[in-house]
């Protein structure tokens, strides 16, 4: 692997502007708005793709976004990675609370990257993740090193469900056909303890409309004789939870997989420290489930939290008013076992069922993910745990993340094949939240490492 990594020690400055360029275009795919950036970012990732050295590469279009297709295959007789990732990020709002404008990415050095972070919308979530595995291949192809089939599955809907994403599969079952998915979508617990994500949460998202009257209405008026849809709204998702921040909805643990004392014992073993867990937060304390800890309750329970609630008036000064409708956006974090549609489905029947008569109460889902667990025991864990062992010095500690991915469970249902999460990121990287980033550190090593994980891979058929 001398050459591969010669070549990358000498195109490491080239590799950070390419991602630099990626990350200026600001591919939002909730906001149709951005729907020509969409499209852009998409057509960048296939000229990269052409220009590291894969044979063919294009964008196949979907009712939504594009979906980047690209595969170099060298040998029928050698082993198939199917590498997927996103090319669309989640909006920036609110904007205000960027230190730096979310697409004009800047690199400042943090107490957690000496060496500098990238700091821009879809810097680690997942541009910057996804990027690495583009330049990895590149060095692989440029000193002929690549002992692996490989194909490229790059979307553009991961972060509104992956809906067309599944249809692309199911229709291409044959062309996405591999031995195993590689995925660099998840974290590590530090950059001095690498890991590897062996299970992740499932996701079930609704949107409420809670109606009252048939039109914002004086509160001075009509306040204390009719029904307030915030007021309601707020009572009713308060209700969610008992004070030990159990969910109360009627059979939404009854499929829960209840780790024994022995594999809590075992997690437990992962380093953590609750106090730089806070610090890194801005909390004096945290809170969750009785009788679970911190690491627990984020990453093998299950959750319920609101993402935002709206209605009335917001804008700056006073308006009295009492709004005709409230909203809520909500998530629930699943875990082995449990359905997202059958929960759902008891969401709705639950949350309908405790609105008073004063109002109405529309319930929409939106996109789900099934649980996903990984096995450690299969040759294309043990390639990568090998890889991180080579380039971080250590070997990787196993560890249940508690995000989601919605197309991995779709790979094994549909593809028949597991994925192997070897991600780069931080927990305090910031994803999904003001001010993103992405250490360089954890760039190149991803980039170092990859290139590792196709020759252990390729030994072991």
């Amino acid at each position: 692997m001398s050459k591969v990594n010669d070549y990358i020690k000498a195109h490491k400055g080239q590799f950070l502007e390419e991602l630099l360029e990626l990350l200026r275009i600001p591919s939002i795919s909730a906001d149709k708005k951005f729907s020509a950036d969409v499209q852009k970012a998409a057509s960048f990732i296939k000229e990269k793709l052409l220009a590291a050295g894969i044979d063919s590469a294009e964008l196949c279009e979907t009712k939504g976004h594009p979906i980047v297709y690209g595969e170099k295959l060298i040998d029928s007789n050698a082993p198939t990675v199917l590498v997927y990732g996103h090319y669309d990020v989640q909006p920036a709002d609110p904007y205000e609370l960027w230190d730096s404008p979310p697409f004009e990415p800047v690199i400042k050095k943090t107490e957690i990257h000496p060496e500098g972070a990238i700091f821009a919308r879809g810097a680690c979530d997942d541009k910057g993740q996804m990027y690495m595995h583009i330049k990895a291949i590149e060095a692989l192809i440029a000193t002929d090193s690549l002992d692996c089939n490989v194909k490229f599955l790059i979307e553009g809907e991961e972060e509104v469900g992956s809906d067309n994403l599944e249809i692309f599969m199911e229709e291409n079952k044959d062309r996405l056909s591999c031995d195993i998915v590689l995925v660099s979508d998840t974290g590590i617990i530090a950059n001095d303890i690498p890991s590897i994500t062996v299970g992740l949460r499932g996701l079930s998202y609704v949107e409420i409309e809670v109606t009252g009257p048939n039109r914002d209405l004086h509160s001075g008026l009509y306040g204390g004789a009719v029904p307030n849809p915030l007021n309601v709204l707020s009572e009713m998702l308060a209700s969610l939870k008992d004070d030990n921040k159990h969910i109360n909805i009627p059979g939404f643990y009854n499929d829960v997989d209840e780790l024994s004392a022995e594999d809590r014992a075992a997690m437990a073993k992962a380093p953590f420290s609750e106090v730089d867990y806070k610090k890194s937060i801005g909390l004096k304390d945290v809170e969750g489930e009785i009788g679970f800890s911190t690491m627990e309750r984020s990453s093998i329970r299950p959750t319920l939290d609101i993402n935002g609630m709206w209605g009335g008036y917001t804008g700056e000064g006073a308006k009295t008013v009492i709004p005709s409708k409230a909203y809520a956006k909500v998530s629930m974090r699943l875990v082995p076992h449990q359905d997202p549609n059958k929960i759902t489905a008891l969401f709705k029947k639950y949350f309908e069922s405790i609105a008073p008569a004063s109002v109405t109460v529309k319930v929409t889902p939106h996109h789900g993910a099934m649980p996903a667990v990984t096995p450690t025991d299969s040759p294309a864990y043990q390639a990568a745990a090998q890889a991180m062992t080579d380039t971080f010095g250590k070997s990787p500690v196993p560890f249940r993340g508690g995000g989601s991915i919605p197309i991995v469970s779709s790979f094994e249902q549909i593809l028949g094949s597991k994925t192997v999460l070897m991600g780069f990121g931080l927990d305090s990287d910031a994803i999904h939240s003001p001010n993103e980033h992405f250490g360089l550190f954890n760039f190149y090593k991803g980039i170092e490492t990859i290139p590792l994980f196709y020759q252990y891979y390729a030994k072991s058929f």
